[in-house]
C-alpha cells in the first residue's frame, strides 16, 4: 500500500533516538518530552491552502525534527507512520 498525502501534509517514518551511556552501552530511544525525529517518505503537492500559497520545503529522504504532539499516527503493513502538516516540522537535519 502506498500513502499519497494531500495539500500540505507530509508522511514521516519515526526515527528512534538512541542514547549511549558513559560506559558505551546503547539504550533504545525512549519517549521523552522533546521533539521527535523522522524521515520524510511522502510529500503532498502544496498549493493554495486557506487562501495562502504553500510551497513544500521538504522532500522525500529528508530527516526532520517535528513537534512532539503533532500529527496522526497510522500503521500500514505493520509499519508505523506519522502524517503531519508541513508547519509542524521544525527543522531539516543536515
Amino acid at each position: 500500500m502506498k500513502l499519497v498525502p494531500l495539500d500540505d501534509k507530509v508522511v514521516l517514518k519515526k526515527l528512534q533516538a538512541e542514547e549511549t551511556t558513559k560506559s558505551g552501552i546503547v539504550l533504545p530511544g525512549q519517549d521523552k518530552e522533546k521533539p521527535g525525529q523522522g524521515e520524510v517518505v511522502a510529500v503532498g503537492p502544496g498549493g493554495v491552502i486557506d487562501g495562502k500559497e504553500v510551497k513544500m520545503q521538504v522532500k522525500v529522504g529528508d530527516k526532520v525534527v517535528y513537534s512532539k504532539y503533532s500529527g496522526t499516527e497510522i500503521e500500514i503493513d505493520e509499519e508505523k507512520f506519522l502524517i503531519v502538516k508541513q508547519s509542524d516540522i521544525l527543522a531539516i537535519i543536515e
